[in-house]
């Protein structure tokens, strides 16, 4: 049974950083997408950034460029998200999600809920202003 579990959430005053990380088990990943999403109050959950387990290629979406990097530790089974000059509009539910299947190299990177199989339990991330 695959299981992502989150951690490193907590809160933070604006321009601070966090790391969250993302600890997968139950299974061995090759070249699965790995996501982290985040679901605001009131809001729909959107895509923050996705790395390929295997060959390390990333996506981000458009408004954490710069600020956010995701990476992933293979001997650790963990991806995790470096969030650095945080904003109170990043305040949110954090999540951990995996695909089930594997995707060729030159497959692009998903970054749609529905594509996503396996989720973590969310991690809350609060940035005061």
């Amino acid at each position: 049974q695959v299981q992502l579990v989150e951690s490193g959430g907590g809160l933070v005053q604006a321009g601070g950083s966090l790391r969250l990380s993302c600890a997968a088990s139950g299974r061995t990943f090759s070249n699965n997408h790995m996501g982290w999403f985040r679901q605001a109050p009131g809001k729909e959950r959107e895509f923050v950034a996705a790395i390929m387990w295997s060959a390390g290629i990333i996506r981000y979406a458009n408004f954490v460029k710069g600020r956010f990097t995701i990476s992933r530790d293979n001997a650790k089974n963990t991806v995790d998200l470096q969030m650095n000059s945080l904003k109170p509009e990043d305040t949110a539910v954090y999540y951990c999600a995996a695909t089930e299947r594997s995707f060729s190299s030159f497959s692009p990177l998903r970054i749609t809920l529905q594509e996503y199989d396996y989720w973590g339990q969310g991690t809350q991330v609060t940035v005061s202003s």
